[in-house]
């Protein structure tokens, strides 16, 4: 019996998604619940892996029982073992889904957002949640450099040197960077993204906002195909899995 999930979790301190051999993951918290649930070692399925120190509200991941519950016991499960453990890690939704469903595979569009918390003093209420940048950044000219992101383009100076995508051929669906008091949040929509590459598409903005770029830069940027010409990663704490599409 197939059932899809919608996780919640804070990747501060943990090492993403995926398994790890030196660390924990989202995937080992709840796989060593399932097995309890199954009575038999079973992978979870997600709709997208994320690096250590990124989060998530609305993860999306399918498992597969060897018997039928009831969606709301499956939760419960989840997260009565998830806070006896003080994982970060929380199941918000249980439903039953239809053999063809696949949490990776059937997902139709991934969406992401970005915080950047603009302002001269840090926040230790913030801390690892935000990237905090003290110099002013210019919203109208990261908007103008954003425009020469969407579309179907080559991505690779936007792409991880460790990423393991067969093509940089990606089609960025959205960007829209929105003031929201002392922050500046992005809003990234597509199919499927490169390694990195939300992340250094915010770290090359950034650099358009605080004036290291101009806005035509980024078009430049994006025709060289180089990552070495792009601007830095952001960190991953101010990275979210927003939402995930079927």
């Amino acid at each position: 019996m197939r059932y899809k999930l919608i996780i919640e979790y804070d990747g501060t301190g943990i090492l993403g998604w995926q398994r790890q051999l030196d660390g924990p993951s989202v995937q080992q918290y709840l796989e060593d619940i399932l097995d309890k649930i199954n009575g038999e070692h079973r992978e979870i399925i997600s709709a997208g892996r994320t690096d250590a120190g990124v989060h998530a509200l609305k993860q999306v991941a399918h498992i597969d029982l060897n018997r039928t519950m009831e969606p709301w016991k499956i939760r419960e499960a989840f997260n009565g073992n998830l806070l006896a453990q003080n994982a970060p890690v929380s199941v918000l939704e249980v439903e039953a889904a239809d053999d063809k469903f696949h949490a990776r595979f059937s997902a139709r569009k991934r969406s992401y957002i970005y915080r950047i918390l603009n302002r001269r003093a840090p926040s230790p209420v913030l801390k690892n949640k935000v990237w905090w940048v003290p110099v002013p950044l210019n919203v109208s000219l990261m908007r103008k450099g954003a425009e020469h992101l969407i579309g179907h383009h080559d991505f690779t100076s936007f792409r991880a040197a460790a990423c393991q995508a067969k093509s940089p051929l990606k089609t960025l669906d959205k960007i829209e960077i929105t003031p929201d008091g002392e922050e500046i949040v992005f809003y990234v929509e597509a199919r499927s993204f490169l390694h990195h590459q939300v992340r250094n598409i915010v770290g090359t903005l950034k650099m358009v906002g605080d004036g290291h770029l101009s806005p035509n830069d980024v078009k430049k940027i994006l025709d060289a195909k180089d990552r070495k010409t792009a601007g830095p990663t952001a960190p991953a704490c101010g990275l979210y899995l927003y939402n995930v599409e079927y």
